[in-house]
């Protein structure tokens, strides 16, 4: 029987110049077994984590154009005043006009609130006549011109624009035969639940890397679960944001709900953009003299706030500072003038322009990081075919009435609503179990939660503008 010996054997415990007595600094070895001597040297490290993206947060905007407020229900409800002149849209058919929208183009039904005895502006697309409504059945309105024998005469034909400018009465007659009351207008969100968790367990908590980190929430150090965790709370806040600008009202049938132990669906909540596309106003033309035109005529329509903040991604922002730099090309020597407004040739020639006034309207301009963004709305549809090119926000406050407190209340046009009571307090909750630091269960690792329940109130979305 014959054993065999898998060993390499040491030097040779003799004193002479033999090569198996000595290492070799030059070996290139694979082996885990085997020194690499050629590579006997530190490296330079660089031990900072470096920040190649800056800050990488883009949540803000809320925090600019809002506030927030406490709820204690599953749904916030708010009305929002209804226009004071009655005006309408409607199809002449013989000497009557047929009423089938109202000035925001939403169909109307039953009856509307032009009466007989008023009288009334009607207008095609080509003509305008000023007429006396004779009678009122539910939508059907008989007039008489009076300056014609009949409509026709007045050259007027197809679809047309009702508004009702007063009334006339002759001696003698009887006042009204019915009366207006005010519409109500009622809107409602819910909020939805947000959460985001991290964990690390003890023997990785306790691990100390070479590496250096920092991030946007403050932490810095040499512990690499550091930077994750920081990392999950600032993409939670992100979260926050987000969600309020971007989420929808499910429809039809509901997404069902993933978690295990959950009771009831996924319902979801109005978010910002999906509150302008539905009340608000929306354009796909590029931003040009013409276009501002166009808003100032639609703004007009709907409360002409002066002050409006726009939000916007790079084209459009560089657009704008085109289409006014090209105004403002009057310098003296013919060419672009310094200073922008000022005309001062002493002054660094300035192209990005912050807010500009045009007719009664002011404007002020800012890039939103979040259109921009690769990770975020900057890598939807680079073409910008579909995108979201930026949003056009009233200044101040608006009256509303309060469905919970029963009153009229003046608050900012957007405002984001959390759940709160006295005991219970859900805008921004973080908690941390396991074995690691303060031990609250056997687990060995460190979980820390986050949770949030809000929603986004849009008031007065016909004066929101958004650049689609």
């Amino acid at each position: 029987m014959a054993i065999t010996g898998n060993y390499t054997p040491a030097p040779a415990a003799v004193k002479q110049a033999a090569p198996g007595n000595y290492l070799d600094f030059t070996t290139q070895s694979t082996s885990a077994a085997d020194l690499n001597w050629a590579q006997q040297y530190v490296p330079d490290l660089v031990a900072k984590e470096s920040e190649v993206f800056g800050n990488r947060s883009v949540a803000g905007f809320l925090s600019k154009v809002g506030a927030e407020e406490a709820m204690a229900a599953d749904q916030v409800v708010w009305s929002e005043q209804g226009r004071l002149h009655l005006s309408y849209q409607g199809d002449i058919s013989g000497e009557t006009i047929i009423i089938d929208k109202d000035t925001d183009n939403t169909p109307v039904t039953g009856q509307c609130g032009v009466r007989a005895g008023d009288m009334i502006v009607v207008s095609d697309a080509t003509h305008t006549a000023k007429c006396f409504v004779i009678s009122v059945s539910g939508l059907t309105l008989t007039v008489k011109p009076y300056t014609a024998a009949d409509l026709a005469g007045a050259s007027l034909s197809g679809e047309v624009q009702v508004m009702v400018f007063g009334s006339e009465y002759v001696k003698g007659s009887v006042g009204r035969d019915s009366v207006n009351t005010p519409g109500f207008k009622s809107f409602s969100n819910n909020p939805i639940i947000l959460k985001d968790k991290y964990e690390v367990s003890g023997s990785d908590a306790s691990q100390v890397g070479w590496v250096e980190v920092t991030g946007e929430e403050g932490q810095n150090g040499y512990l690499w679960y550091l930077k994750a965790s920081g990392d999950t709370r600032a993409r939670f806040n992100d979260y926050l944001e987000m969600a309020m600008i971007e989420s929808e009202k499910a429809t039809g049938t509901a997404p069902a709900a993933t978690q295990t132990d959950a009771t009831g669906d996924i319902k979801g909540t109005e978010g910002l953009f999906a509150a302008i596309n539905d009340r608000g106003n929306t354009t796909a033309d590029a931003l040009s003299m013409d276009t501002f035109d166009l808003i100032l005529k639609e703004f007009d329509k709907n409360g002409a706030i002066e002050e409006n903040m726009m939000f916007l991604d790079r084209t459009e922002a560089l657009a704008v500072d085109d289409m006014l730099a090209g105004m403002n090309n009057h310098g003296a020597d013919g060419g672009t003038s310094y200073g922008v407004f000022d005309n001062d040739a002493d002054m660094a020639i300035n192209l990005g322009f912050s807010g500009f006034r045009r007719g009664s309207y002011d404007f002020y301009k800012s890039d939103w990081k979040y259109l921009n963004d690769l990770a975020t709305r900057g890598i939807i549809n680079a073409d910008n075919s579909a995108a979201v090119r930026g949003v056009v926000i009233p200044a101040g406050v608006s009256s509303v009435y309060d469905q919970s407190l029963g009153k009229n209340l003046k608050r900012p046009f957007l405002h984001v609503r959390y759940r709160a009571s006295q005991t219970e307090s859900r805008k921004y909750k973080t908690w941390t179990t396991g074995s690691v630091g303060a031990v609250t269960s056997d687990l060995d690792m460190m979980e820390i939660h986050y949770l949030s329940e809000r929603c986004l109130v849009v008031q007065g979305a016909n004066n929101f503008l958004l650049l689609n």
